[in-house]
């Protein structure tokens, strides 16, 4: 099977019908499945169709999987918790419960292996984990609110509706997070739900952190330390919600809890050598070549009319990263579906959790 297709097929908004031991897990169709949860349907999947005779050649074809998703993703950050999360499950099965006849049939103790799996990783549940979320943390948003938010998330959407639907007076800024852009997207659901809700410029922050009464943003991923992956930007927001004496709150799914410890931005598995370079010297006559070019073509066709930029909003993103790593003393609590975390709290249920 190709794992990468099977995992964009898992990403999508379907019903997730492509094997019999994975029906069970369709709960809610019309959710979107994050990566991480993406990432463990997948490995799950080319476990039961796997061809491995023993474990270590199980183990092997599952990490080599995971790697192929990681080759393969822009941000294979959010995708590497699930990855990890289901290995570990496989590699520390108690294969001592399995009755010695199963264990004889090393495809009877795979299926054994995804039975244990479906009970312990949250495969049923998953898609109710937002929910959970949303319902923890509306206790913290009071009326008359006034809550800022960072891109899109969807289960920071979860919670700002239910406030809403709860009769909460709240009103949202929500940040441009550029390149991508996705705040707008995130200003249209909730100016569509009846949220007052208006987009402010990434450089703005600072300036309307004053009128703000906590921070709310959604997670890529939730490392050991307790700190957070997010758009890029988070950690300028959480910088200037700390200077401000403001609470900055995350909210993340368990299956979001990654085994990583970055010390610094540049630790983070999405950072490459192009991110933050500078052109060569050639590179740089040439752009001054293309651009004296372009601007002594654009004063003769049209005089008057504004010089054209050489530098693109694309070669600007190419040369930036997508996410950044907020340190945990920036992180007043973590919302999750385990419950309300400090970030010290999110390192000992890591350590629990893969113990």
């Amino acid at each position: 099977m190709d794992i990468c297709t099977t995992y964009r097929h898992k990403l999508r908004d379907e019903q997730v019908n492509s094997a019999p031991h994975l029906r069970s897990t369709t709960l809610i169709a019309t959710l979107e499945i994050s990566p991480p949860l993406a990432a463990i349907l997948a490995l799950s999947e080319l476990c039961a169709t796997s061809d491995a005779g023993t474990m270590f050649e199980l183990v092997k074809a599952l990490n080599e999987g995971a790697n192929s998703l990681r080759r393969n993703s822009s941000n294979p950050i959010s995708l590497n918790a699930g990855c990890e999360l289901f290995i570990a499950f496989v590699t520390l099965f108690p294969h001592d419960s399995v009755p010695s006849a199963v264990r004889a049939d090393p495809h009877c103790e795979f299926e054994a292996i995804i039975e244990f799996a479906e009970k312990i990783i949250p495969h049923r549940q998953a898609l109710t984990y937002r929910t959970k979320i949303a319902e923890l943390s509306v206790d913290f948003i009071k009326d008359d609110s006034v809550i800022l938010t960072h891109s899109y998330s969807r289960v920071v959407m979860e919670s700002l509706l239910l406030a809403h639907r709860r009769s909460k007076r709240i009103s949202v800024f929500v940040t441009e997070a550029r390149p991508r852009g996705l705040g707008l997207k995130t200003a249209e659901a909730l100016t569509a739900a009846g949220i007052p809700c208006t987009v402010i410029l990434d450089s703005a922050v600072a300036y309307a952190m004053e009128k703000v009464d906590f921070v709310l943003v959604g997670s890529e991923a939730v490392v050991e330390s307790g700190g957070l992956i997010n758009a890029i930007g988070s950690l300028n927001i959480a910088i200037i919600a700390k200077a401000a004496n403001k609470p900055f709150y995350a909210l993340a799914e368990s299956y979001k809890f990654h085994r990583l410890f970055p010390l610094s931005q540049y630790d983070l598995p999405s950072h490459n050598p192009g991110i933050l370079s500078f052109p060569s010297p050639v590179e740089t006559d040439r752009a001054a070549e293309k651009a004296s070019s372009s601007a002594s073509s654009e004063s003769r066709s049209a005089p008057g009319a504004p010089l054209s930029s050489s530098i693109t909003q694309e070669q600007i993103a190419q040369n930036n990263p997508d996410v950044d790593y907020t340190r945990p003393d920036l992180i007043s609590l973590v919302f999750s579906d385990v419950g309300s975390l400090t970030p010290s709290g999110v390192s000992q249920y890591l350590v629990g959790m893969f113990h």
